[in-house]
């Protein structure tokens, strides 16, 4: 079959190995694969991310020296069955899956392993229990981004943003607009978006952002709606006269009631603050300009040694999360927003390219002014 693969950082277009599903395994027809930020990364960072697999435990990571058909964000159509299989769809069904496979008794990660080979090509391999069948109306093409938008939701739930909140993302390129439409869909008020490309501002604004800023001439942090803590000594005095009211009502227990006014939401807070670029300084950035007390949910992937100044973070008791992949129960719940209208999907897709095409769309995803989502198209 026809495919594109990844080899000493160049991509092309050529014949592979036909697949054959092994015991649980579906094959699919390709309609639609995205090109990932991950892999943009993973054509010039492999055997980085390689070697920090490695210590996890995942030895198969693509290296550069490898020959890797990638993608994992796909949709296909149900074309064969292997053993084992429940045969739950009939052939021609559409279906999506979350982007891992066992074989050989071993799980490797479709489009990211020479084990695996992923949604640049024909046809692909995926865990029959892992797919998920496309609801009726719903696109390839939107159906292609089920599997980024589970993303943006995990990120979101780690968050744990909530309706009050006031959430600020920090680069809008596809996984911060992404975020962005995770947001609104949870159902939080107030989103403020950051970006230095006017092109992706537009996206921002397109995707549900309250406010849209560039960073240059005016920092999010202004534009909170409501009023966050930004020195320790206003903490202290918050602390201070609530104690004061506190102690003048006779027999009260007043420790009950702090804990009660927790419970409430009725204690300081700072918004929730997503990290969408991916390079170093964000995280320093982010830890010196915040309100105190926010919650720091890191989604952009810096692949370069990078340092922040923990005491500064612990001063202002900072959560800093890191937020990555999803769960099967998130991938379902956003393949149904999709279906439902209640995430728009409208904005993210801004080209689509053939086989002969990826190379370019590559490049192409480097200009911010120009890209969000390519998808491919293996029979275009």
């Amino acid at each position: 079959m026809r495919a594109v693969t990844c080899h000493q950082g160049q991509l092309q277009v050529t014949e592979v190995a036909d697949l054959d599903p092994g015991p649980g395994q579906v094959l699919l027809d390709v309609e639609r694969c995205g090109i990932c930020g991950s892999d943009l990364h993973a054509r010039v960072h492999a055997d980085a991310t390689a070697d920090d697999v490695a210590e996890l435990g995942y030895p198969d990571f693509m290296r550069s020296t490898h020959t890797v058909v990638m993608g994992h964000e796909f949709v296909g159509t149900v074309a064969a069955y292997g053993p084992k299989c429940r045969e739950a769809w009939p052939i021609g069904t559409r279906v999506v899956a979350l982007p891992m496979l066992r074989q050989d008794g071993e799980i490797q990660l479709t489009g990211l392993s020479e084990k695996a080979p992923g949604g640049y090509a024909e046809q692909v391999l995926v865990a029959e229990a892992m797919a998920m069948s496309v609801p009726d109306g719903v696109s390839a093409e939107d159906a292609a981004l089920t599997e980024p938008l589970a993303v943006a939701l995990h990120a979101v739930r780690k968050g744990a943003a909530g309706r009050r909140d006031t959430a600020v993302v920090i680069g809008c390129g596809p996984i911060g607009l992404a975020v962005i439409a995770m947001l609104k869909a949870t159902g939080v008020k107030r989103v403020v978006a950051s970006d230095l490309s006017a092109g992706r501002r537009r996206l921002a604004e397109a995707c549900g952002a309250d406010v849209v800023v560039d960073p240059r001439e005016d920092p999010p942090w202004d534009h909170l709606g409501r009023r966050y803590l930004t020195e320790a000594t206003a903490l202290a005095d918050t602390g201070l006269a609530a104690m004061e009211k506190l102690r003048r009502v006779p027999k009260l227990p007043w420790w009950q009631a702090i804990r009660a006014a927790e419970r409430a939401g009725a204690t300081p807070r700072g918004p929730v603050v997503f990290e969408c670029v991916g390079v170093p300084g964000m995280i320093e950035q982010i830890v010196t300009d915040a309100p105190l007390l926010s919650r720091v949910v890191v989604v952009g992937v810096c692949m370069d040694a990078d340092s922040f100044r923990p005491s500064m973070a612990i001063n202002k008791e900072l959560e800093l999360r890191f937020a990555f992949a999803y769960d099967p129960a998130e991938f379902h719940q956003t393949l149904q927003w999709i279906a439902a209208g209640k995430v728009d999907v409208s904005p993210f897709v801004t080209g689509t390219v053939g086989l002969a095409g990826v190379a370019d769309a590559f490049a192409d995803l480097a200009d911010p002014e120009r890209h969000a989502k390519i998808l491919i198209d293996p029979r275009r």
